[in-house]
């Protein structure tokens, strides 16, 4: 998968008319530029430098202790050994290579283009101090947001993968929900589910599943309480699993019925209907070339339009290695998103969809959704949530 992934920025340069793409690191173990994952795969010790360029090079300039490691993983043509100082031979190749633009590991608005630590930028400036190379250097970002998130083949095979475990775990604890049952005790269940398939939470394990009753919960990014499910409630999970490298982030929501009710009240189906219904507006309009707040604005519309307060949140994001992974947002024109909004949707990227509505005296209806941009349209990869389901 790498091997296909270094491929693909090979075009990805071409594409974006750069020359180079460098890679700065050391102690990578300790300090993890997330780009590693797609481009080497191992760890490194002393000041390395991953070189791909628009051309086809590849090379892999690395302390001497690491160099056989790197070597024998065969991905780049040229690995180099050094011993005192990594500042000559990454001179050297840079003269050979004599790129018009380097392009490095650091973003505004990306935390996963970020890589590159501070003190790694004035360590490299520092060597490049001198040389025609310190005016060349430009933010990777472009890059690593287009590498992250157009899925390759076996990426998407190892989502889908994700996915239906996911949802087989939601099958199950389905059964296990009912009344005085708590928040921890729902969320300990799909524990039990995570050790018998081998698999770990898809993000935080404090509050991975995060599970909500009632019009008192937190309703996100809360780990689960004590609080039991009791008739009138509706409740929620988010839940999402890591299985070979890659992540699930899935919702659904539930009614429990109180004593004579035989189906959720109008106000709850009024709320999980519209929560549905935009996600399927939502996917009509994701398709490559459309800015991200496009998508955004035409669901929080139309919830606003049903008489709800707008979501705090983003529509979606994208999923990958990590259950927030990727660049582009489907989210609002607001300043914590910086410029994210106005990046155009590309065909290949895997993105949620997770409108919400809180419903007075009842919760939050919220579903999430997972999908897959192809090239005129969107295709869901996890089968939605077309009902509520009923305890």
């Amino acid at each position: 998968m790498i091997q296909e992934k270094i491929h693909q920025t090979i075009a990805i340069l071409k594409e974006k008319g750069v020359d180079l793409w460098l890679t700065f690191v050391r102690e990578s173990d300790t300090v993890h530029d997330p780009s590693l994952d797609f481009i080497l795969g191992t760890s490194v010790t002393w000041q390395s430098a991953f070189m791909i360029s628009a051309k086809g090079e590849t090379v892999a300039l690395v302390g001497s202790l690491d160099e056989t490691n790197i070597r024998s993983r065969g991905l780049y043509a040229e690995v180099i050994g050094y011993v005192e100082s990594i500042k000559d031979p990454l001179l050297g190749v840079l003269k050979r290579l004599n790129p018009q633009k380097i392009a490095i590991n650091y973003s505004l608005d990306s935390p996963l283009g970020d890589g590159l630590t501070h003190g790694m930028y004035e360590l490299l400036m520092g060597y490049l101090s001198g040389t025609p190379f310190a005016e060349k250097i430009i933010s990777a970002d472009g890059i690593i947001g287009a590498l992250r998130g157009r899925k390759s083949p076996a990426e998407l095979d190892r989502i889908k993968a994700a996915i239906k475990l996911t949802l087989d775990m939601f099958s199950r604890v389905s059964g296990f929900i009912q009344p005085g049952r708590t928040e921890k005790e729902i969320a300990g269940f799909l524990k039990e589910e995570l050790k018998k398939a081998g698999v770990t939470e898809a993000w935080d394990p404090d509050y991975c599943p995060s599970v909500f009753t009632g019009p008192e919960s937190a309703g996100a990014h809360a780990g689960p309480t004590d609080r039991k499910v009791e008739g009138g409630h509706i409740l929620n999970i988010d839940f999402g699993i890591k299985l070979n490298d890659y992540c699930s982030d899935l919702q659904r929501t539930w009614y429990i019925l109180r004593d004579g009710e035989s189906e959720p009240p109008a106000e709850v189906m009024k709320a999980f209907n519209g929560i549905r219904d935009a996600i399927e507006r939502a996917a009509e309009a994701l398709k490559p070339g459309v800015e991200g707040w496009m998508v955004d604005k035409l669901a929080r519309d139309y919830l606003v339009s049903l008489g709800y307060e707008e979501y705090p949140h983003a529509l979606g994001h994208q999923i990958g290695r990590f259950a927030h992974d990727g660049k582009g947002l489907l989210c609002p024109k607001w300043d914590r998103y910086g410029k994210l909004p106005f990046d155009k949707v590309e065909e290949g990227q895997v993105y949620t969809i997770e409108p919400r509505c809180t419903v007075k005296g009842y919760g939050v209806a919220t579903i999430e959704e997972i999908v897959v941009v192809t090239g005129e349209r969107c295709e869901f990869l996890s089968p939605p949530q077309t009902e509520i389901y009923v305890v």
